[in-house]
């Protein structure tokens, strides 16, 4: 295959080509990140050259992991809608209010982007089938994807994984294990059964694509907003491939000519009171995030004790001047109670971002006439218990 883009490390910049089934660097351990010729790019690649492409995340090929000619292994992921929402700008007291509606992608979370990418790349790599550790979406997602690309799927999860997720793996095809412990145990095993069997591990940034497929959600909130930024952004993150995605989007539009320089939006990080060691990290001011001990959430999104990218998290809040925010449980809650008299089915940790926005809004971090926009990343129905 043709490539036209190669690989660093996030870390020590060590570099390698694309080829096989590329996970985290050789040299540090660091996760792996993809470069484009973006300079050569900008020549002919202009926000007119998407016109008329299907609405998918795929419609920025150009800026994805694809080799010359290649087709994506995709369930039509991306294109969710941004919507404005006055009457919660109001009671924020910020100018507007924009729900980037992840749940309504396939799978009913925003994990199909970032699967989708990884999947292609691994399965064109020659991976006989994949595992990951998930506390949710993302199992479901690989198993989607896993069965459209006809590979074999393992995944595990703690045992208080909420029943449809768990249910929908199964449905799939997925094998199923479950585990008394968090995503970091399952992590572990997750990491023996691909030595063990050579199947792809699709954790979390120990693969260099789900980054990818994850920024489209920057390029997509660009494009929404007629190319142009809101002021702030309020993500939930636990192992925070999202905000690593969107921040390195942003960087790539500047590099494209797409976007001014210095109109990049703070990057607000919300977690779970019961599991935040990115912002008891931001707190600290330290370039990395101490393990979680005994996580409690009910957001299982939210229940990463630790992540591996956690100083690139803590890179985008700090380069952005954003900051980092812990909410109860009961109050993610009842915002997620409040999304839905909006209209918007939000996920506990959709729920987090808008009880994240009344807490910065209150402390001076967002300001009265500014435009914000927060993200639902998964359906409510996947949480009926």
């Amino acid at each position: 295959m043709k490539f036209e883009f190669v690989l660093h490390c996030s870390r020590c910049g060590w570099q390698r080509d694309p080829e096989g089934t590329p996970g985290v660097c050789e040299v540090c351990g660091a996760p792996l990140l993809v470069d484009y010729p973006l300079e050569q790019l900008a020549e002919h690649f202009r926000p007119e050259s998407v016109e008329g492409r299907p609405w998918t995340m795929w419609r920025y090929r150009e800026v994805m992991p694809l080799a010359v000619d290649e087709h994506p292994i995709s369930l039509g992921e991306g294109g969710t809608p941004l919507v404005g929402i006055p009457r919660l700008a109001q009671r924020a007291g910020v100018a507007e209010v924009w729900i980037k509606d992840e749940g309504l992608n396939p799978t009913a979370s925003f994990k199909a982007r970032g699967m989708s990418a990884a999947v292609t790349r691994a399965a064109a790599g020659g991976a006989p089938g994949f595992v990951a550790p998930s506390a949710g979406n993302a199992a479901g997602a690989l198993s989607a994807y896993g069965a459209r690309a006809g590979l074999p799927v393992r995944v595990y999860m703690p045992k208080d994984t909420p029943a449809p997720i768990v249910a929908e793996c199964r449905a799939l095809g997925a094998d199923v294990v479950l585990i008394n412990g968090v995503i970091t145990d399952c992590g572990v095993l997750a990491r023996a059964y691909a030595r063990d069997t050579g199947y792809f591990d699709v954790s979390t940034l120990r693969e260099p694509y789900r980054v990818e497929g994850k920024k489209t959600m920057g390029y997509e909130i660009c494009e929404q907003l007629g190319w142009d930024l809101p002021d702030a952004i309020i993500y939930p993150t636990g192992g925070g491939t999202g905000i690593i995605g969107m921040w390195k989007a942003f960087a790539e539009l500047e590099a494209l000519g797409w976007l001014p320089a210095g109109r990049r939006p703070r990057m607000h990080v919300v977690q779970s009171a019961g599991c935040a060691p990115i912002v008891r990290a931001w707190r600290q001011g330290t370039e990395s995030a101490e393990p979680w001990t005994s996580p409690e959430t009910v957001a299982s999104g939210l229940r990463v004790p630790a992540a591996l990218g956690d100083f690139l998290i803590l890179r985008a809040i700090a380069a952005s001047g954003g900051a980092a925010v812990a909410v109860a449980d009961s109050e993610l809650l009842r915002c997620a109670d409040e999304l839905l008299h909006c209209g918007i089915g939000a996920c506990p940790e959709g729920g987090a971002t808008l009880a994240a926005l009344y807490q910065l809004r209150a402390a001076g971090h967002i300001g009265p006439d500014e435009r914000v926009i927060c993200f639902n990343t998964g359906a409510w129905l996947k949480y009926l218990e």
